[in-house]
């Protein structure tokens, strides 16, 4: 891997390029929703397909349809077509579930899921959910092949009585509650990942923000915070570290959520949907960066798996174990040099494992780091 001067100078031009093609496609949305194309089904070919599931069985949000032309004009401009699933939405949905088979599934690069509210907030296993048992089978499978998911708004507030749903959204982190709708200030975490790169360090947003049941820091690479210095949270205030858009590997596939979007005006502003976009072609692996949502949980998972494998990488693992440890408290410290030279270390004695997924999943932690280095 590339390292000092050069690789964030290749890394900017990345972003730059990024930030360009993603402004072009947004004026694009905006004539064609100017001229109301937003309101006609996709269906131009498109380079690939995406899903949209508005489907609920509880609280629709008004936001759905809105949403879901919006992913449709993002389509058109920028090379994919959209299906729909959601019967509220009769000219636009799919005439029965496609969440038949894994197979059936393949042939989206992505799934997104638009507020799809079920009501099984009150837990009962017996309440139908958004995704029967046969449903969620096709769909389990469709992300450990590789799948993509998009997570928008009250994503996090259906199927709570599956826990492997509330994993795929991100660390098990569910809608708790929300205060009334005002102005906060949104903080860039994660300036280089794909999604992120547009946006202001300090994002100022009139929507309704989420509290979550849990902090899914420890298993998720948090790309934005809200700060709750800056509006009132109510009485799920979740303090001074409160995620609300954040990414993950998960189960060979990726997933990448933002809280965000409640308003329906969300869905006309530009930057906002710059940022929905690149959410969606990072989970349809069309654009990449930023260390591509990497985790130190995740890449010690991968360490502690090979390191059962022999004497050999018994020990190697132990170091590693080791250099992981210490360059993430120096990340959580704020000290990214640090956690980037220890992290270099790191990757050097990798190699000893001679696991190209461990090497890239390190490589790629030290991406995430140089990029918080260059934005200081």
């Amino acid at each position: 891997m590339a390292s000092g001067s050069v690789q964030l100078e290749g890394e900017n031009d990345h972003m730059k390029k990024h930030f360009h093609r993603v402004i072009t496609g947004m004026a694009a949305v905006g004539v064609t929703l100017s001229i109301g194309i937003a309101a006609v089904p996709a269906s131009a070919e498109g380079e690939y397909k995406v899903l949209v599931v508005g489907q609920t069985l509880g609280f629709r949000h008004s936001h759905i349809d809105d949403t879901t032309n919006a992913v449709i004009a993002l389509g058109q401009a920028n090379g994919f077509t959209v299906d729909v699933w959601d019967s509220r939405q009769p000219a636009l949905t799919l005439t029965s579930t496609p969440f038949t088979t894994a197979e059936s599934l393949a042939q989206y690069e992505t799934i997104i899921f638009a507020s799809p509210v079920d009501a099984t907030n009150n837990l009962d296993p017996n309440r139908p959910r958004l995704l029967n048992n046969a449903e969620l089978a096709a769909f389990q499978a469709y992300i450990r092949s590789g799948g993509g998911y998009v997570g928008l708004h009250a994503a996090t507030d259906s199927m709570h009585t599956v826990p492997w749903y509330s994993e795929l959204t991100g660390g098990s982190a569910r809608f708790r509650n929300h205060p009334a709708q005002q102005t906060a200030t949104m903080r860039v975490e994660s300036p280089t990942h794909p999604s992120t790169v547009m946006l202001p360090t300090e994002w100022v947003r009139f929507d309704e923000w989420y509290n979550f049941t849990t902090n899914p820091r420890e298993d998720v690479h948090v790309l934005i915070t809200l700060d709750e210095s800056t509006y009132n949270p109510g009485s799920g205030a979740m303090g001074a570290d409160h995620p609300i858009s954040w990414c993950h590997n998960f189960e060979g596939g990726r997933s990448w959520y933002e809280a965000a979007g409640h308003t329906d005006v969300s869905w006309s502003d530009p930057l906002f949907l710059s940022h929905i976009l690149a959410g969606i072609e990072w989970t349809a692996g069309k654009v990449t960066g930023g260390g591509d949502c990497v985790t130190f949980g995740e890449v010690g998972g991968i360490v502690e798996a090979r390191a059962g494998e022999s004497v050999k990488n018994a020990k190697l693992g132990g170091d590693l174990t080791a250099y992981l440890e210490t360059a993430e408290a120096a990340a959580d410290a704020g000290d990214h040099a640090s956690a980037v030279h220890t992290l270099t270390q790191a990757e050097a004695k990798a190699h000893g494992i001679q696991d190209a997924t461990l090497v890239a999943k390190i490589g790629d932690l030290i991406e995430w780091q140089e990029g918080l280095v260059a934005a200081e």
